[in-house]
């Protein structure tokens, strides 16, 4: 799926020559001679100073690259503690190779391994993030989770009030998620993840008989943002 962020404007090189040119000139002031005994009293203190601003500068880039790669609110366990205390289900499962070799959006694979499936060979174009009233090829919603989306589908015989409070969640939790019915859930709703870390990764699939809004925020709060394939986050707005 093609980033549709908007780069960055170049300042107008004009106006900032004007700026320049107006400002005017301060004389840079006389360097201080000192004494050895002053560089030396003043050394632990840079040294000190410099060794903070690496700190900031690593704690800067550690909080954006989680910030980018999402989720990690919650283990695994805690959700499936969490899940489990609401009356659902969590299924873990392998994460297979996320090969373009669904042809056909429609098509499927024997190679899945849930259902929904999660993770897996699929079709090379994403579904378009957003809610929808008709079921969505389920090749194209892979490719949406290899990108860290997560997916909310639920069965035709899902209660109507219940069906009314998954699509308010999704008004709370747009970016990255992804709403639509699937038939074979039957009275059940699904949350679909696909988790990779390092070298290993996971499919994570949830299903549910009744909304609870504590289960499903602790889903999102942990595998949201974590596919295989880290995209930011603005990519994955509805509409993209």
């Amino acid at each position: 799926m093609e980033s549709l962020t908007q780069p960055l404007r170049n300042r107008d090189a004009a106006t900032l020559a004007r700026g320049m040119a107006e400002k005017p000139r301060v004389k840079a002031p006389k360097q201080r001679t000192s004494s050895s005994a002053d560089r030396s009293s003043r050394r632990p203190a840079i040294v000190a100073a410099v060794a903070l601003a690496g700190l900031v500068a690593g704690a800067v880039v550690v909080f954006a690259l989680v910030g980018l790669g999402g989720g990690g609110g919650a283990n695994e366990d805690e959700v499936r503690t969490t899940l489990e205390a609401a009356g659902c289900t969590l299924q873990v499962a392998d994460a297979l190779p996320g090969e373009h070799s669904v042809a056909d959006p429609a098509g499927t694979s024997d190679e899945w391994n849930t259902d929904p499936p999660t993770t897996g060979p699929h079709y090379p174009i994403a579904a378009i993030f957003g809610i929808y009233d008709e079921q969505l090829e389920q090749a194209r919603v892979i490719h949406n989770l290899e990108h860290g989306g997560v997916f909310i589908q639920y069965g035709p015989d899902l209660p109507e009030a219940t069906v009314n409070e998954l699509k308010a969640f999704y008004e709370r939790h747009k970016t990255g998620t992804i709403v639509a019915p699937y038939e074979k859930l039957g009275d059940e709703f699904a949350l679909g993840a696909w988790v990779a870390e390092a070298e290993s990764g996971n499919g994570y699939l949830a299903k549910c008989k009744t909304f609870d809004e504590g289960a499903a925020s602790a889903f999102l709060d942990a595998f949201l943002f974590r596919g295989p394939e880290r995209f930011d986050p603005a990519d994955l707005r509805p509409g993209h």
